[in-house]
């Protein structure tokens, strides 16, 4: 496929991003393709004036060959629960250092986009968690790329909540709080909590507790297949809900969460000469030793 048209989502708070901008826009122009772009970008005191086309709403995205995410991981997450199941794939541009979503460092910016211009790159699927929730008579569904997270409403308080799968019990969680992760959230929280780096085409949930306050309390990776259930303890006085670190949410212990995958994917841009342990070898020294 020759994209023709696509967009761009940034981090507007980045100096990096008003820099190379214009350098994008350029390179558009130069190889013909039409540029759209956020009203976040649009109406930003740092932007000039730029002719170009708006990206209105999330219909807009069907007629959009590919997005640029200018940023970081958190970038890319936004992006990918804007876009929905639009398909619309997306390349992550890191403008810091490399990161597992925003794979393409800004050394490589414009050899990659060459490499999209020609159709030469390949699309990697990953699965979302979607959340539902009944509160105060409404439903609120939610979507996640990387994770749920649940913890006490109070702070240095415990949380306590009881965890079933495909409707067996599983057990009851006490701990500072609980991760619900998909295999691209492997990497995030859940790592730092002590759950398992899954591959991203290994079709998995993985449920992890932070700081748990019994040792028989461990990850468990489950299939995206399955839905879980949450309930809490009313001995929480309330439960904090943050959907991918970005999106916030009060909760009564009385409320139950059930979680399964999401019935539509995300498409990632990626590149033949790319793979999943390079990338956890650069980020993290993944299978090297200590300094000596």
């Amino acid at each position: 496929m020759y994209p023709k048209k696509f967009g761009i989502w940034g981090n507007t708070d980045k100096k990096s991003f008003w820099v190379i901008l214009p350098k994008i826009l350029d390179w558009a122009d130069k190889n013909k393709l039409t540029v759209l772009l956020t009203k976040r970008i649009l109406n930003h005191p740092n932007a000039k004036p730029l002719s170009r086309d708006q990206i209105k709403s999330k219909q807009d995205f069907k007629a959009i060959d590919f997005m640029l995410a200018l940023g970081g991981d958190g970038t890319f997450l936004s992006l990918a629960r804007a876009i929905g199941n639009k398909n619309t794939p997306i390349l992550g541009i890191h403008l810091g250092d490399l990161g597992f979503l925003a794979k393409v460092t800004m050394k490589d910016l414009f050899f990659r986009l060459g490499q999209v211009a020609k159709g030469n790159y390949i699309i990697e699927k990953r699965i979302l968690i979607k959340s539902h929730i009944e509160k105060k008579g409404k439903i609120i569904d939610h979507i996640g790329l990387n994770d749920f997270v649940f913890t006490n409403g109070q702070p240095h308080r415990m949380l306590s909540a009881s965890v079933s799968v495909d409707g067996h019990f599983v057990g009851n969680y006490n701990a500072d709080g609980l991760i619900i992760a998909t295999p691209t959230g492997s990497t995030a929280y859940s790592l730092s909590a002590g759950g398992p780096i899954v591959a991203p085409q290994v079709d998995s949930i993985i449920v992890t507790p932070t700081a748990a306050h019994t040792l028989t309390s461990r990850p468990l990776v489950i299939s995206s297949q399955s839905q879980i259930v949450i309930s809490f303890s009313l001995t929480n006085s309330s439960i904090f809900f943050v959907v991918d670190g970005q999106i916030n949410e009060t909760l009564k212990p009385s409320y139950q969460v059930k979680i399964k995958k999401a019935d539509y994917k995300i498409n990632l841009i990626d590149f033949d000469d790319k793979d999943y342990f390079e990338t956890l070898r650069t980020k993290m020294g993944w299978g090297k030793r200590g300094s000596q």
